[in-house]
């Protein structure tokens, strides 16, 4: 087995213009604790994230336990572990559950995975914490719980972005205690980290700034370079009372190169002509006591050289119009401070103290100016904001100025003509003729008149009966039957109207022409009185009282049921973005399919109960029975909901932050309410956005819901609609995943 376990080879990453890694080149062998050191912004991080697979490299390329992490990196999440810069874990979790749910996407069987918890909460002493909140956790614990994550799965390699930062002393000792039991176990350790005295602790060292790294080795072996502590140049520990205020005038006795404090002393970099005997006399008074005496260099002194080499080897690269003068080393000699006082501040010595002045209470509009120009920024900056402040108000006054239209048109016409000749044809065009319908189709048995009213595919039926034209031949009064779906009460309330209206004028037209000339009447009734030639008796089916609520609340369960769906679910991947948990989820073997399943099926399984709560109201407060299949009724239910549940998930994949989900998430319900038919007819609407609702799937379900609920219908009655809506359901969740990947960008 090799016993080289990460090797990187000119890694780069860019974010558009900035480079945040460039030609970044090392190598870790196992058990080794490898630091990789740098201020905040250098890099370190995005490294990480690289390695992991969750971040693909720009140019060159890594492996990690011999993998690929741009063709392999699902291979390298099963044998690593990673504890990120900020706490990750579940908050509303206990300890135990935080352990179980990683244990779990690691795929351990129950019996490993209570022994893996157990061994893990021991190694970390979280045993007596188990039921503990993690979200209640002080600092150091939770990075314990982190680190205890990151173990569960026991890993042969474990990244570690800075895990100490944040926590006090003492938690980083222990911390760093359990990494060096961890190491001993075979365990390799890669950490970032911008604490010198954690330097000290690696066994391997790269020091990264600027995006590039300086210098990689043993910590020992960096002491030594050359650059750290030059020829002819010594360096020196100082020890003094009070040193802070002989650092400056130590910093400009000739031959000093580097002046610093730490803590009680002042170390220094001195090179001839500056001795010891120097330095003490720049210091030495008869009632101070001091003394010097050589050091090796640290850490911190070997990055601070690398540091202001790369700084200087920057400045010359730079092109600049003119050249930058370097600031001053310090004041010139004759300016020098006595002990006690600021270098470079003199005060007149008689000189009185300024008059204090009256303060005044602020005004309530202080601040007005720097909020304004705050919150233009913000909006300036966020996209989706700036869409929903000029893209939805159009998209609303398109809908409610030109796509609802409230007078009801073309109503579906179906016509079961058993009287055959002209009579009867002209009788079905003169119902054309309002305009208020459409033939849609002719039929020729009572079946198929039955079945497309109950299927939906017309609202009106036309039964002219078989003796028609005789009857009226005969002077006879002749019943037409017209069968109203009242399902929906607008269309019904108009096509009842249009339908009696019509018969009225109808019969005065016949009755004109016979009777202006004559003292006779038009046309009798069975029982030999006078009356009018044509009786149109209509019907109405399924809501034969036009109750508003049967035709609202059953396309309100399909809005209910889209809205709490919608809006739960378009929180859980952007909710999980935002807290950091989603990061590390992606650097576990979990797959985006069962992580977008995962996510989905809880909220279906609210989303059924809620379901059967709400078909509960509408039966027993509303008192709208269900004529169809109940069974029938709940299975396209839960079809539904995992259509409105996947368009919650594309929505929070598009999201980057709960506003924009919550934005996002309206801009879908504006059109399900208005354009699904739920409210305003869709027949009525012109053409493109009626070509536009068939996008909508609450579209589909309403018809659904209404066909079941009012009509009776069965499953092939509903066939169009089904089929609709479960090819939303594929192409809506067929995105979501598309959309989603196991990466940061």
């Amino acid at each position: 087995m090799s016993d080289l376990v990460v090797d990187v080879r000119h890694l780069t990453r860019h974010f558009g213009h900035l480079v945040a890694v460039s030609e970044v080149s090392f190598q870790i062998e196992r058990a080794a604790i490898f630091g990789l050191l740098g201020p905040n912004g250098s890099g370190k991080s995005t490294i990480i994230r690289m390695l992991l697979g969750i971040l693909a490299p720009t140019a060159g390329d890594a492996t990690v336990l011999g993998c690929d992490v741009q063709t392999e990196a699902e291979l390298i999440k099963r044998r690593v572990g990673y504890m990120s810069q900020q706490f990750s874990l579940y908050a509303d979790l206990s300890v135990h559950e935080n352990l179980a749910f990683y244990g779990r996407i690691y795929g351990l069987p129950h019996a490993r995975l209570a022994e893996r918890c157990a061994s893990v909460m021991q190694l970390t002493a979280l045993h007596d914490r188990a039921d503990q909140l993690a979200g209640t956790l002080s600092g150091g614990w939770k990075q314990r719980l982190a680190l205890a994550c990151a173990l569960i799965h026991e890993p042969e390699l474990l990244f570690l972005d800075e895990p100490t930062a944040g926590i006090d002393p003492v938690a980083r000792r222990e911390l760093w205690d359990l990494l060096f039991q961890l190491a001993a176990r075979g365990v390799t350790l890669l950490v970032t980290t911008h604490y010198m005295d954690e330097a000290e602790r690696c066994t391997d060292v790269g020091y990264i700034y600027l995006s590039k790294l300086l210098v990689c080795g043993k910590p020992g072996l960096l002491k030594q370079l050359p650059g750290v502590t030059p020829a002819g140049s010594t360096r020196y520990e100082l020890r003094v009372a009070n040193p802070a205020q002989y650092l400056h005038d130590l910093r400009h006795l000739d031959g000093v190169r580097d002046a610093t404090l730490f803590g009680e002393t002042v170390r220094l970099l001195v090179a001839e002509p500056c001795t010891p005997d120097t330095l003490l006399a720049c210091v030495n008074r008869p009632d101070l006591a001091a003394e010097v005496h050589p050091i090796p260099p640290s850490l911190e002194d070997v990055f601070v050289t690398l540091t202001r080499s790369a700084e200087h080897a920057r400045k010359l690269d730079a092109a600049t119009p003119e050249p930058v003068a370097e600031p001053a080393v310090g004041p010139p000699p004759d300016d020098r401070a006595a002990p006690g006082e600021l270098p470079g501040i003199t005060r007149a010595p008689d000189t009185p103290p300024p008059a204090r002045r009256r303060l005044r209470p602020g005004r309530t509009t202080a601040g007005f100016r720097a909020i304004v120009v705050k919150e233009f920024a913000h909006i300036r900056r966020q996209r989706s904001t700036i869409f929903f402040m000029l893209v939805v108000p159009v998209m609303q006054t398109i809908i409610f100025g030109y796509a609802i239209d409230t007078q009801i048109e073309h109503i579906p016409l179906v016509v079961f003509d058993q009287d055959g000749r002209a009579e009867g044809r002209r009788l079905a065009d003169a119902f054309v003729n309002t305009r208020r319908f459409t033939l849609t189709r002719r039929v020729y048995d009572d079946a198929s008149f039955e079945q497309a009213l109950t299927a939906g595919h017309a609202r009106v039926g036309l039964r002219i009966p078989p003796n028609y034209s005789e009857r009226l031949l005969r002077g006879e009064q002749v019943a037409v039957q017209v069968l109203i779906d009242g399902s929906d009460s607008q269309v019904a309330t108009t096509a009842l109207n249009t339908a009696q209206l019509l018969g009225i004028q109808l019969s005065i037209q016949m009755a004109r022409a016979r009777g202006e000339a004559a003292q006779f009447a038009p046309s009798r009734s069975a029982a030999g009185t006078a009356s009018l030639p044509l009786d149109v008796r209509p019907r109405l089916l399924y809501n034969p009282d036009l109750e508003s609520a049967h035709f609202f609340v059953p396309g309100l369960i399909g809005i209910i049921l889209q809205l709490v769906t919608l809006f739960l679910t378009s929180f859980a991947i952007v909710r999980e973005r935002e807290l950091g948990t989603l990061e590390q989820l992606f650097v576990t073997p979990v797959g985006r399919t069962g992580l977008l399943l995962g996510k989905l099926f809880p909220y279906a399984i609210v989303g059924f109960v809620e379901l059967l709560v709400v078909i509960t109201v509408m039966v027993y407060v509303f008192g709208v029975p269900i004529h169809g299949s109940v069974p029938l009724l709940l299975s396209l239910a839960m079809l539904f909901m995992v259509c409105s549940l996947s368009l919650g998930l594309l929505t929070s994949t598009v999201a980057r932050t709960q506003l924009e989900a919550v934005q996002y998430a309206f801009v879908i319900m504006l059109p399900s309410v208005l354009l699904s038919g739920f409210v305003f007819p869709r027949a009525e609407m012109p053409l493109p956005i009626y070509l536009l609702t068939f996008a909508i799937p609450a579209t589909y379900f309403i018809e659904i819901l209404r066909g079941i609920v009012l009509r009776g219908a069965g499953l092939l009655d509903l066939l169009p609609w089904v089929t609709g809506l479960a090819l939303c359901g594929v192409v809506v969740f067929a995105g979501s995943v598309a959309r989603f990947r196991k990466q940061l960008a």
